[in-house]
């Protein structure tokens, strides 16, 4: 099992950036393919990018493709999400996942473990 704990949220100003951390506990971070989520109010949760274990591979939304750049260190047990270029269709809360198995998923039912969230805001 794995514990996860997100943050870096705030508020910013359209045209601007934030990154987004993901701490998680244990010492098999490195077997989880992990991904990123976000959930306006109202919407329902949607993908924004996932990683694979070893940071090879690589996915994203593409409303966010060319904006976000999801990274992990193994060493440090955290994921991270870069978000660039922030538009206010942005604003919600930002999740991070893990997903134990060896395919690389996108949908929110196939990951296992969540964070808490934090939440971005993006200001017109």
């Amino acid at each position: 099992q794995v514990q996860l704990v997100e943050s870096g949220g705030g508020l910013v100003q359209a045209g601007g950036s934030l990154r987004l951390s993901c701490a998680a506990s244990g010492r098999t971070f490195s077997s989880y393919n992990m991904g990123w989520f976000r959930q306006a109010p109202g919407k329902e949760r949607e993908f924004v990018a996932r990683i694979s274990r070893s940071g090879g591979n690589t996915y994203y939304a593409d409303s966010v493709k060319g904006r976000f750049t999801i990274s992990r260190d193994n060493a440090k047990n955290t994921v991270y999400l870069q978000m660039s270029s922030l538009k206010p269709e942005d604003t919600a809360v930002y999740y991070c996942a893990a997903d134990r198995t060896i395919v690389l998923h996108t949908t929110v039912r196939d990951y296992d473990y969540w964070g808490q969230g934090t939440q971005v805001t993006v200001s017109s």
